[in-house]
């Protein structure tokens, strides 16, 4: 097949996601280019969206010290703050009770905090970007491979995805090739486990001397409650049940408002048992009485799931390369002790900025003149906060309670904790075969086999009527974005070892084994991607890694509108 002739667009500075990280890049690289009088600067964002917030899901509160920053009177400009926060609780749950945290520990203190919807935030920023009159923003075009030049030791832009390839790759009817945007500098700030980033980090070797990361999964919803009935800013962390003590995580009640209350719950995907699925693990704390007594009344109104960093300051690899940038959580920098990566997508997105326009002052996006990335980072705050949680997640692998103990000591210890850091595995090596893990609960029919609750409709749901609350949209036939390397192992090792945990940890029902007669296993692997709300934790947990998430077609997925 002869080579596609694509477009080539020319640009000083690609931005690729418009998430915090990219926009706060943008909007500051725009501030610098009216400061220093270079008004042909050219500054593109692309964004795979079908609109800018459509794929922002988080808690979310956030603390607003580089939006202060960035736009110093962004109350004025009308930032979407649902709520400044009001009041901070934490409970540790058993079953039927919990015992409520009489000191709340200083990282879940968020006096001064705002809560808001991401995607809000998202597109508001990008208002903000579009207003400056200096930046191009492109939605529903995903990055789908990086650009070198012939030595290929330098990034030099990204290729966009083509649109209306039909199910096996051939052009259809409406067929739009991708365009090549080159770029003297390129910003990946494309979230949680970056295709473009993914390849990328291993190419030049960014991860050599960080800790394999490891991540969790947030799922979440948001409930119309009675008109009255809730005061915005309450902010509500959990923890214990219904958790095993061997699984990192916790859930969330943060009241925004029009009477709307957010819940969540957070995963760690670096847990032990096969047969843990997250998704119904988030439909049982809604069971817990003190939980189902807040929801009561209210009505479930929104669904979305996504994956955070959690490897914190051990697992954020060298930033730059010769040609290109990392940012925010495409990097790793999240504070998992506080739970928050706005802020800091922010703020590492500005400091982006500023190493781009100094590159761009003196013409030079070498891997020596790009490191000044990585000096502003560490005279910023953002490394003394990440580097005072630094020991956080690692305290964990010891228990819920070591960690809890670990984490008082960070404390008092500053940063240091009792546990440190340790070896370091990624999050999909920790899982247990089935036979392992059962041999080690002995006893423990929980552990032996798995069964899916029905749910009643009102307060827990299934996977495919939350699916249907994301918005999530895509056109059927279109290659799948799921590529899975040997499907083979899928109903071979994977069953036998691991009893396909790909249909347990997807929070969207992705992943089915199903009959078919026609293979010699009577069985095949059945991946529904039209379900895909992009939250990466197949590309993340999958014992084997041989499951690549990459992008669909640009303008699909979910389409969250207040997550």
């Amino acid at each position: 097949m002869s080579e596609i002739e694509r477009e080539v667009l020319e640009v000083d500075v690609l931005i690729v996601g418009a998430g915090p990280a990219g926009l706060g890049a943008a909007i500051r690289l725009a501030q610098l280019a009216e400061e220093h009088g270079k008004d042909d600067l050219m500054i593109v964002v692309i964004e795979k969206a079908a609109e800018i917030g459509f794929h922002s899901c988080s808690g979310a509160v956030m603390d607003p010290r580089a939006l202060a920053e960035l736009i110093p009177d962004y109350r004025a400009k009308g930032c979407p703050i649902e709520a400044d926060v009001v009041s901070d609780e934490v409970w540790y749950l058993h079953e039927q009770d919990r015992v409520k945290v009489p000191y709340i520990p200083e990282p879940l203190q968020n006096h001064g905090c705002h809560v808001l919807s991401l995607g809000r935030l998202t597109a508001w920023l990008g208002e903000q970007a579009e207003a400056t009159g200096r930046i191009d923003i492109f939605t529903e075009t995903a990055g789908a491979e990086m650009l070198y030049d012939e030595s290929g030791e330098k990034v030099i832009g990204v290729r966009t995805g083509d649109k209306g390839r039909d199910k096996d790759g051939n052009p259809k009817s409406n067929f739009e090739p991708g365009i090549d945007i080159q770029a003297k500098l390129t910003i990946l700030s494309e979230g949680v486990r970056g295709s473009l980033a993914k390849p990328l980090i291993p190419k030049f070797g960014l991860d050599a001397d960080s800790q394999p990361q490891v991540y969790s999964l947030g799922i979440k919803e948001l409930w119309q409650m009675p008109p009255g009935s809730v005061t915005p800013g309450e902010v509500i962390h959990m923890m214990g049940w219904p958790l095993r003590d061997d699984a990192f995580g916790g859930g969330f009640i943060y009241s925004m408002a029009d009477d709307i209350i957010d819940i969540g719950l957070v995963v760690g995907l670096d847990y032990k048992d096969p047969m843990l699925e997250p998704h119904k693990l988030f439909q049982q704390l809604k069971t817990h009485p003190l939980v189902a007594e807040i929801l009561a009344g209210g009505k479930m109104i929104q669904y979305g799931a996504k994956a955070l960093p959690e490897g914190g300051y051990h697992a954020i690899p060298r930033p730059y390369a010769a040609g290109v940038l990392l940012a925010g959580d495409t990097a790793s920098f999240l504070n998992p002790m506080r739970l928050k990566g706005i802020h800091t997508a922010l703020k590492t997105g500005m400091l982006a900025a500023e190493t781009a326009m100094d590159a761009i002052a003196h013409d030079d996006f070498s891997e020596d003149r790009l490191s000044l990335y990585k000096t502003r980072v560490g005279g910023s705050w953002v490394e003394q906060e990440l580097r005072f949680s630094r020991n956080f997640h690692s305290g964990f692998r010891h228990g819920t309670m070591g960690g809890l103990v670990n984490s008082a000591m960070i404390l008092a210890t500053n940063g240091h904790g009792i546990l440190g850091v340790g070896p370091g595995r990624a999050g999909h090596e920790e899982m247990e075969t089935v036979a392992h893990y059962v041999d080690g609960h002995d006893g423990d029919e929980a552990a032996k086999t798995f069964r899916r609750p029905k749910y009643d409709g009102e307060l827990t749901f299934d996977k495919l009527t939350n699916v249907y609350h994301s918005g999530t949209k895509h056109e059927e036939d279109q290659p799948c974005h799921l590529v899975v390397a040997d499907a083979d192992i899928c109903v071979t090792r994977c069953t036998a070892e691991y009893a396909n945990p790909c249909t347990r940890f997807c929070p969207a029902q992705v992943y089915n084994i199903v009959e078919d007669t026609d293979v010699a296993t009577g069985t095949k692997l059945q991946i529904d991607f039209a379900n895909c709300v992009h939250c990466k934790t197949c590309d993340i947990a999958d014992p084997y890694q041989v499951i690549t998430w990459v992008t669909p077609e640009g303008g699909d997925g979910p389409r969250y509108d207040r997550l």
